[in-house]
């Protein structure tokens, strides 16, 4: 493996729902870590993601790049903005919602466990 990757996320395969007013775009692969993962999600006025998710091991952070919206994080509602940081364990149900002009995000995570360690809320919003 090399010593440093470069990639950019807008040459990165968007991997939301289809049809869905939002982009997601991992770069995991891409930068070839075995210890880090990296995504951006652009979120359009309004949008929320569809579902909520948590993980086994994984602990994640967000970074708001851009725009505003909010984050159901279990049962609690946080209201997010320019540059805020948000950690979530990696048993927590967590999912987001943009604001009027729309809610730019970086994740960053952990390494991965073989098989994956995603678990899905289809009704998380409910």
């Amino acid at each position: 493996m090399p010593d440093w990757t470069k990639t950019n996320f807008q040459r990165l395969p968007d991997r939301s729902p289809a049809g869905s007013p939002m982009e997601w775009r991992l770069a995991r692969e891409a930068a070839r870590s075995p210890e880090l993962g990296v995504s951006r999600f652009t979120y359009g006025p309004g949008a929320r993601m569809p579902f909520g998710h948590r993980h086994r091991e994984q602990e994640e952070l967000y970074v708001v790049a851009g725009g505003s919206g909010r984050a159901k994080i279990g049962d609690e509602i946080v209201e997010l903005e320019p540059w805020d940081v948000l950690r979530v364990a990696p048993p927590v149900f967590r999912s987001f919602e943009a604001g009027p002009d729309g809610l730019d995000l970086i994740c960053v995570g952990g390494r991965r466990p073989k098989g994956g360690d995603t678990e899905r809320d289809a009704d998380f919003w409910d």
